[in-house]
């Protein structure tokens, strides 16, 4: 059982909840614990989209400082692995995923954050990368989930100084799509995660994989990963439902079944 991390189901949207009073300060353990029921949400089927949420005051203020203070560089060479592994885990979920973000997601909330496809935030959402006020730099994805998200002269002037970014920028800069009331963005996060409820699940799984593979390869090995993903798609049930439903009642009329 995961003490700080859970995961709920509920009409086909899975919500992974962060629990870690009082500001989900993400330690060792609720690191584990987030790739432990980020792995369950890839792998069960009555999941199809995800919402990751840390309740309405605050999504996740970043590691825990104090478990890390002491630590010597040798300590952090063997926990350095772990310290990614996590946000490796909530983006390597094959299905759509959404941070419904509220209050502060810092450091390595941001970092959560920046591992799901898509961010709503509360309107008084405060965002960033504050670990070089620490003497360090982002260590869970930031530098490079940041970069490729709003681009890089924007990523290095939010790293390089620490600052927090509020809701306003963090929409103009595309660090998160859309804004909402606080008291509102988990249930419009869920409303864009149940779209996907009785959809493709492996065109789906497709997408995702061609887009995040594509980025970190050139142009002709992108398109080839495409290419491959698209052609793949015809050995599926659910091509077949979808162009013959197509062919007889016109778009979106379709019964997928996820095979």
């Amino acid at each position: 059982m995961s003490e700080f991390v859970r995961l709920e189901v509920k009409d086909g949207v899975g919500t992974i909840w962060l629990e870690r009073p009082k500001m989900n300060a993400l330690n060792a353990q609720m690191q584990g614990e987030l790739g432990e029921i980020a792995r369950e949400a890839d792998a069960r089927d009555d999941i199809a989209a995800v919402v990751v949420y840390g309740g309405e005051r605050v999504f996740a203020a970043g590691a825990d400082v104090k478990e890390m203070a002491t630590l010597t560089y040798a300590e952090m060479v063997s926990r350095a692995h772990g310290i990614q592994a996590f946000t490796r885990e909530l983006a390597a979920i094959g299905k759509p995923t959404i941070s419904a973000i509220t209050g502060f997601a810092l450091g390595g909330g941001c970092e959560v954050a920046l591992a799901t496809d898509v961010r709503f935030a509360a309107d008084n959402a405060k965002l960033g990368q504050p670990e070089i006020l620490l003497g360090i730099i982002p260590g869970a994805g930031g530098t490079q989930r940041l970069s490729r998200l709003i681009g890089p002269a924007k990523a290095k002037d939010i790293i390089f100084t620490g600052r927090f970014v509020n809701a306003e920028e963090a929409l103009a800069i595309g660090l998160v799509d859309q804004l909402h009331p606080a008291d509102e963005v988990y249930a419009k996060a869920v409303e864009w995660a149940s779209q996907f409820v009785g959809g493709p699940a492996l065109a789906l799984r497709a997408a995702k994989g061609a887009v995040d593979r594509g980025l970190e390869v050139d142009l002709q090995t992108g398109l080839e990963i495409e290419r491959a993903e698209f052609t793949g798609l015809f050995a599926t049930d659910d091509r077949t439902a979808g162009m013959t439903s197509f062919v007889e009642n016109g778009p979106g009329k379709a019964t997928f079944t996820g095979s």
